[in-house]
């Protein structure tokens, strides 16, 4: 079955089916074993969204993204987080998104940012990786005291001893935090 293609429907989490096309050819390592999936969410509050992505079983390389049926705004969503019950809000991120920590960190995005459906845990736990894979190639005394300050600050608020807020900026109105807590703005610049 070399280089055949196989388009196949496999049960998936959102609406039951999602098309997978395979055997194509990786951006990456130019090998034929590219997986293409689609899907179609309906995500509470938020709206029906697609789900795409891309896998290499030969080099792991991976991409993804959501994308909104309907077309919304260029949206700003924030919240205040404070505590175990607030790690549950789902987050949707699209790969134009700015996901803010304010005096914690910024993710930008960047020509190889995925888009992908969450939790606030699972930002949270994001953010806590890259600053614990810093503080391991820091050098720096200082920096490495400043990582672990940060640290601290995000468990106080999953442990509901403080408050972080969480601030996403898409120009493509293609994310949200659904939540009755988070509040959404027009992101401003945007007509």
């Amino acid at each position: 079955m070399s280089g055949e293609v196989k388009a196949e429907a496999s049960e998936d989490k959102c609406s039951g089916k999602a098309d997978v096309l395979t055997g194509q050819q990786c951006p990456m390592c130019h090998s034929k074993t590219l997986a293409l999936t689609e899907a179609e969410c309906d995500i509470p509050y938020f709206g029906r969204v697609y789900l795409f992505s891309m896998s290499c079983s030969s080099c792991n390389y991976h991409k993804s993204d959501v994308e909104c049926v309907e077309e919304h705004a260029p949206s700003r969503y924030e919240i205040n987080v404070s505590g175990e019950e607030d790690m549950k809000i789902r987050v949707v991120r699209s790969s134009q998104a700015t996901v803010k920590i304010p005096r914690v960190v910024t993710i930008e995005p960047a020509i190889a940012s995925n888009g992908y459906i969450t939790n606030v845990e699972g930002i949270i736990e994001r953010v806590k990786q890259q600053i614990g894979s810093s503080i391991e190639d820091e050098d720096d005394e200082t920096k490495k005291k400043q990582a672990r300050k940060l640290l601290k600050k995000i468990n106080r608020a999953v442990w509901g001893q403080d408050e972080l807020k969480i601030i996403i900026e898409d120009p493509s109105g293609n994310s949200s935090i659904v939540s009755e807590k988070a509040v959404m703005t027009k992101l401003k610049g945007s007509k």
